[in-house]
């Protein structure tokens, strides 16, 4: 599903209005920086890029809105252990990852063989799948040839 960038903010519009809190452009910001982006971005990163848009924008505000917007399933995130977390866009679209020890660089992919393996095993569990995150962890080609 491709989402214009207004979908998004009357997601957070609706979101805000519905829990009875105040409407933050700093939210917003954040969204929009994500919205730009094609990578998986730390707190920091994003805080760089939503410094454009808002230039009074502050980090500890970049770490709240980021836990309230993946709480709303807007964003989500990976974690890498005690290095942190990188947030991602919430585009609508099941992926799985595939992490670089070396570098840290993400590849996203899509196996639709696999996605029915899973389910598959799910079933023979008897258990009801209804989400999953799949992050695989090695070494890029790039990292690769610069170990040999």
């Amino acid at each position: 599903m491709n989402y214009d960038f207004s979908d998004y903010q009357k997601r957070l519009k609706n979101i805000v209005k519905s829990k009875g809190l105040k409407y933050s452009s700093q939210r917003e910001d954040i969204l929009k920086a994500l919205y730009n982006s094609e990578e998986h971005l730390t707190p920091e990163e994003i805080y760089s890029k939503a410094k454009i848009y808002n230039k009074n924008i502050g980090l500890a505000t970049v770490y709240r809105a980021l836990s309230f917007l993946e709480s709303e399933g807007l964003v989500n995130s990976i974690s890498f252990g005690t290095d942190a977390k990188k947030y991602e866009l919430n585009r609508g679209h099941h992926h799985d990852h595939m992490i670089c020890l070396g570098c840290g660089k993400i590849i996203e992919f899509y196996e639709e063989e696999l996605e029915k393996l899973q389910e598959n095993i799910a079933k023979k569990q008897g258990f009801k799948l209804i989400t999953h995150e799949m992050n695989l962890y090695g070494l890029c080609a790039d990292c690769e040839k610069s170990e040999d």
